[in-house]
Formats: structure tokens, C-alpha cells, sequence
């Protein structure tokens, strides 16, 4: 098995090498050179705990990782989670089931991906001898969970940018509070993307990249995206037999890779009926999925801050399937973006569509949820529930614990979320290093750090 760039012009890579590098020399994205079958392993996978079918899976992306080793691996990365079948799917009425993403050390659904690649970076480090410096940008979630999966290891240190005042008050104390030596939370000035661009500007300096030994721990790191097509498939598993066929899967996504995943699964031969992709008001991509238009806009903050995104990171591996895998197309088109074009293209049958909620909507749903249920949502999740499918099953993929974002929860349901893990860290000093979001000082703060 081997990885090859979204934009051609990188030479194959194996698994463990892709991981390291995280974004292609190319500037392109690492996707396998050819998706395995797994249709005919499910029966036997349905008898698996969850670290058992994450390692299962991953045997078969990775050879030159013993299948015995991958064990070791995803028992020790999902040891930390508070539910015992990591990810409980939980059955709200005969029509909609809500898989809970926020188990994990952090709470929320990037701690799948990041509790495994914080181990892989682990192993990489103790196989090469090379320092590691792991660099991404978060609009919440996933620098925390990356921290947290990072912190503390030898021969690794990770830097997170963020936006600065746009992420969730908890979220920044989540990756600001660790007191870990090897941990550095950065704020930068403007959006999500702002800290974005300079990450892939940092990594198109080859020369820096390779001198500091350079990781992508963003969801642009093709690990991130196996190890989410692994709770998708134990979704599956778990719905009854007879909805797993047309079941429809509801992914509140800013970045795309969260829905990327599911729908991999699905071409790797998972049952699904399709995938819709919940957006909240910063609403790109609903839009390219109502109109075949990709047109960035500005950036409104949001009551879903992980979502407050305009320039979704891993549209381009969805691009380079849906033009025919031809790298010549991804690249021209990948250039027209980045000059701020508008792209227009005619979608094919590709079992996905999409819809999008604004705040206002968010807090209503929360309240309703708890009304109906006493079921809490946090706002991320919340954006899933309109326009539901009447005539099928649909399972809501709930992102992030609501205790993450007590001030819309209490707004919504008159009672303020708590979690043991972020009440200790409110009396927690913050350790922030702000810089400009410029590659230039970033690149010089990762030089005197790491």
C-alpha cells in the first residue's frame, strides 16, 4: 500500500512515511493509491471491541505495521475514553441515533485521530532518532486534542495556531493550560483560515520542513482520516441490519474530513444510503453542494466556532475523486481557489447533500432536544438536525461534549454544562505565545523552540 499527492507530483509514499510528512512536497494531500475492499470483512469485524476494528482496519493501510503492533496501538490510544464501547451509539427514536464523538480525553471527536497519531509520531521518533516538530492550526478541537496527544512525549514538540478570540473560552484553556514543556499555543490574528494558510506556507518551504523535521498534525494528515473511517464502520455495525443499507449519515463539518471519512468508507464498501454535510452560517460548503459553486466569503463568528471555516482543507482529496483523479485538474483547480477564483463545477452522483443553520436555529434545537429528549446537545452537533430524512434511518455524528460551550447550552436549557476535566481547568494560569500570522515568524519561533 502506498500514498500518493493529490496533485501528482510526489513520489509514492509508504503509510509511516506519509504520516510524518503530513502535507505532500507538492502541496498536495496524501490519499492511498488504491481503496481496499472490506465488504467481505464486516461480518467478522462486527464481533470487535472498537480498538480491535480500528487496528483491524488499519492493517490493511499499513503493512509494514505488524497487525500484532497495531493492537498495541489502538488499545493504548483509546484506553482514555470514558464510555467502554469508545464510541457509544446511542438510539434516540426508531429513525435517528446519535454516535457520541466526545468520549476521549478532550471531549470531541478529533481525539480518535490524535490520540492514535500522537502514538504513530511516538513510534516514528523512536525508530529514526529525529526530533519531531508537529505543527497545525485548530479552530477548536483539534489543537487540543493533538496537544493532548503529544504532550509530554520525548522528542517531539508541537505548535498550534490558533485564531485569536475565536475559539471557545474552554478549547483555548484545553490547549493553554497544560504545563507541558513540549507544548505551544500560538494566537493568531484573524480566522481559522489566516492560521491555516501559514500552516501549508510553513510546510511549502521544503528546505525549513526538512531541516526541523516538519509533521502536519492537522486533518489534512491522511492518518486523521482512516482512523475516522473506523467509527463510521462500527456505526454501521451497530444500526440494525436492515438500516445499514440506506442509512444517511449527518456530519456537522467545516474542515470536510470528518464526512470525507464516512465517505470513504462507503467506496471502500461500508452500507450507507449517503452522507449529508451540516454546515452552520459560514456555509460554503452547503452552498458548493446546492449550486456546484465553491466561492469563499467572509468568515462570521458563530455559536459552532470549530466551524467558523471558509476554506475547508480537505475539499481537495473529495476534488481529486470527483474530477476523476486526474492531478493535472486538482492542481489547476487548487491554484484558482487559492487566487480566491470561484470554481464551478457539475457534481456527480456522489450520495451527499447538505444543508445549514444559523444561530438563532442552533439555540432553538439545543432547547427542543431537551425538551423532547432531555437529550443536550453542544451547537456543533445541533446544526445536524434539519431537515431530517423521513424515509430512512439517520445517525447524527455528535462532535463535542456540551460542556465545552456551557454559555449556548445555558442559554438554550436553562442549566450550564459541566465536566470534571474543564472545571479544573478554569483556576489554570494561561500559556499562550501570540505571533503574527506570517510564515516568517512562525518558521523563526519553530527554529528557537523545538
Amino acid at each position: 500500500m502506498h500514498y500518493i499527492s493529490t496533485r501528482g507530483q510526489t513520489k509514492p509514499h509508504t503509510f509511516s512515511e506519509a504520516v510524518e510528512a503530513g502535507l505532500a512536497p507538492d502541496g498536495g494531500l496524501f490519499l492511498p493509491e488504491k481503496l481496499p475492499n472490506i465488504a467481505d470483512k464486516l461480518p467478522v469485524w462486527s464481533k470487535l471491541t472498537y480498538p480491535q476494528l480500528a487496528a483491524e482496519f488499519f492493517t490493511l493501510f499499513a503493512p509494514e505495521i505488524s497487525n500484532a503492533e497495531w493492537h498495541q496501538l489502538t488499545a493504548e490510544a483509546y484506553r482514555r475514553f470514558d464510555s467502554p464501547d469508545v464510541a457509544p451509539l446511542k438510539k434516540i427514536t426508531d429513525k435517528t441515533y446519535i454516535l457520541e464523538l466526545f468520549h476521549g480525553p478532550t471531549l470531541a471527536f478529533k481525539d480518535f485521530a490524535l490520540q492514535l497519531l500522537g502514538l504513530l509520531y511516538k513510534r516514528q521518533v523512536a525508530k529514526s532518532g529525529k526530533r519531531l516538530a508537529v505543527l497545525g492550526a485548530t479552530s477548536g478541537d483539534t489543537g487540543s486534542a493533538a496537544i493532548h496527544g503529544c504532550m509530554g512525549q520525548d522528542g517531539i514538540t508541537i505548535f498550534i495556531l490558533y485564531p485569536n478570540g475565536r475559539v471557545a473560552p474552554l478549547q483555548e484553556r484545553q490547549m493553554a493550560c497544560t504545563g507541558a514543556d513540549n507544548v505551544f499555543a500560538i494566537p493568531v490574528p484573524g480566522t481559522f483560515d489566516d492560521a491555516q494558510r501559514v500552516v501549508k506556507d510553513t510546510f511549502g518551504d521544503t528546505e525549513f520542513a526538512s531541516a526541523v523535521n516538519l509533521s502536519a498534525v492537522n486533518s489534512i494528515n491522511i492518518a486523521r482520516v482512516l482512523a475516522q473511517c473506523v467509527y463510521y464502520i462500527w456505526a454501521s455495525l451497530k444500526l440494525p441490519a436492515e438500516a445499514r443499507a440506506t442509512a444517511e449519515y449527518v456530519v456537522p463539518t467545516g474542515n470536510f474530513g470528518n464526512v470525507l471519512a464516512g465517505w470513504l468508507a462507503q467506496q471502500m464498501g461500508m452500507p450507507a444510503g449517503g452522507f449529508r454535510v451540516a454546515t452552520n452560517q459560514n456555509d460554503i460548503l452547503h452552498r458548493f453542494f446546492s449550486s456546484g459553486e465553491y466561492r469563499q466569503g467572509d468568515v462570521h463568528p458563530s455559536h459552532a466556532p470549530s466551524m467558523d471555516i471558509q476554506a475547508a482543507s480537505n475539499f481537495e482529496r473529495f476534488l481529486y475523486f470527483i474530477l476523476d483523479q486526474n492531478p493535472e485538474c486538482v492542481r489547476e483547480v487548487m491554484a484558482g481557489i487559492k487566487s480566491g477564483t470561484p470554481l464551478q463545477i457539475t457534481l456527480p452522483e456522489t450520495s451527499m447533500r447538505s444543508t445549514r443553520m444559523d444561530d438563532d436555529q442552533i439555540v432553538r434545537v439545543i432547547a427542543q432536544m431537551w425538551k423532547d429528549w432531555q437529550y443536550v446537545l453542544d451547537p456543533h452537533t445541533a446544526c445536524a438536525f434539519t431537515d431530517m430524512a423521513q424515509d430512512r434511518v439517520s445517525v447524527v455524528l455528535s462532535t463535542a461534549s456540551p460542556a465545552k460551550f456551557p454559555d449556548v447550552v445555558k442559554q438554550a436549557t436553562g442549566n450550564e454544562p459541566t465536566h470534571p476535566t474543564l472545571e479544573a481547568l478554569k483556576s489554570k494560569p494561561l500559556q499562550t505565545w501570540p505571533l503574527t500570522a506570517e510564515p516568517a515568524a512562525v518558521k523563526a519561533f519553530i527554529r528557537q523552540h523545538h
